[in-house]
């Protein structure tokens, strides 16, 4: 009797591990050829600002890795929320993933009373890919040279100062300076951070503190006057320009970082296999150069990790935004 038993048990744990197969072997089988197909890379911001342009180094590289066309796609808008809920809301099979700026993870669950999505579960977090700093920076038509006159000048008259969207990392930089210097200043918000720029050269706004790679070849070609980098320490592209540390504010940083995100519920299997592609990517002599063109620094982390750095980044900004009263409109 027992040996009867014995049998019926093994026969239906062998049925049980037969239905499971047949449930999660479409899975499984998805996993193992990814990627079989083009990748799309969703950029949330305008072209030829610094997350579009990390963001077409970094599929370049991708696709030699993947042998797999990885295809930039802009959607930007709001301050990154647009293209952040298109991946929200793609099918989580690895072929729709985000590019997408710090601030959006650690910024805009504060500054949006309604957002669609929730960046919390929406989204499944790979790692970040790079940082860089930030470049304080005014229209040529701006009477000042320094930083230390700007401020000077700033505290006279209410300017204006230009970014990437509400939230945006640009945006966000803007106000962690206007706040760490003691001046007030109305905020204009773009689409992009090239549109800004373009703005910022015609003087159509009087300052902004862009990303590095968007801004440092307007500074080089005198289209716009650079006084300051965010940074702790100067940077080879402006080598003449002094940190906002040294010039005006002690101790002022402000860095800003990129992450790659996926679809919730992306399986493990594939998530893996992009953390390993990125590393790579990220780990390549091609990809190490272009970035310190740019000015930027390869970040690789893991998903745990770049959760606690969203956690700890966004409890700072929190208090930032609450003593600006900042709202998104």
């Amino acid at each position: 009797m027992i040996g009867k038993e014995l049998i019926n048990a093994l026969r239906y744990a062998l049925i049980s591990v037969g239905a499971l197969a047949c449930i999660f072997s479409p899975s499984i089988a998805q996993a193992q050829s990814w990627p079989d197909k083009p990748v799309r890379l969703i950029i949330p911001f305008a072209a030829g600002g610094t997350t579009d342009i990390l963001g077409r180094i970094f599929a370049q590289q991708m696709t030699t890795i993947l042998g797999q066309n990885v295809i930039v796609e802009n959607k930007g808008g709001a301050g990154g929320n647009i293209g952040a809920e298109i991946v929200a809301n793609s099918p989580p099979n690895g072929y729709t993933l985000l590019l997408a700026s710090g601030s959006m993870m650690t910024v805009n669950p504060y500054l949006y009373k309604k957002l669609p999505l929730n960046y919390a579960t929406d989204l499944t977090y790979i790692t970040a890919v790079a940082g860089g700093p930030m470049l304080v920076s005014v229209s040529p038509n701006l009477p000042v040279n320094n930083l230390k006159e700007f401020i000077a000048l700033a505290k006279t008259k209410e300017l204006t100062f230009g970014s990437a969207g509400i939230g945006s990392q640009v945006h966000m930089a803007g106000e962690n300076f206007t706040y760490a210097s003691g001046i007030t200043a109305t905020h204009i918000p773009y689409k992009g951070e090239a549109p800004a720029l373009n703005d910022l050269i015609s003087g159509q706004i009087d300052f902004m503190v862009g990303n590095l790679p968007a801004a440092a070849g307007f500074a080089k070609a005198g289209k716009i006057k650079a006084l300051a980098i965010t940074s702790s320490k100067r940077v080879a592209q402006l080598p003449d320009v002094p940190t906002v540390s040294e010039a005006a504010i002690p101790g002022f940083v402000n860095v800003g970082w990129y992450a790659l995100a996926a679809p919730s519920g992306t399986p493990k299997a594939i998530v893996d296999k992009i953390y390993t592609a990125t590393q790579k990517a990220l780990e390549s002599e091609a990809m190490r150069k272009s970035l310190e063109i740019n000015g930027l620094t390869a970040i690789v982390n893991t998903p745990k990790e770049l959760d606690a750095q969203i956690k700890n980044e966004s409890a700072s900004w929190e208090k930032v935004i609450k003593a600006r009263n900042i709202v998104a409109q």
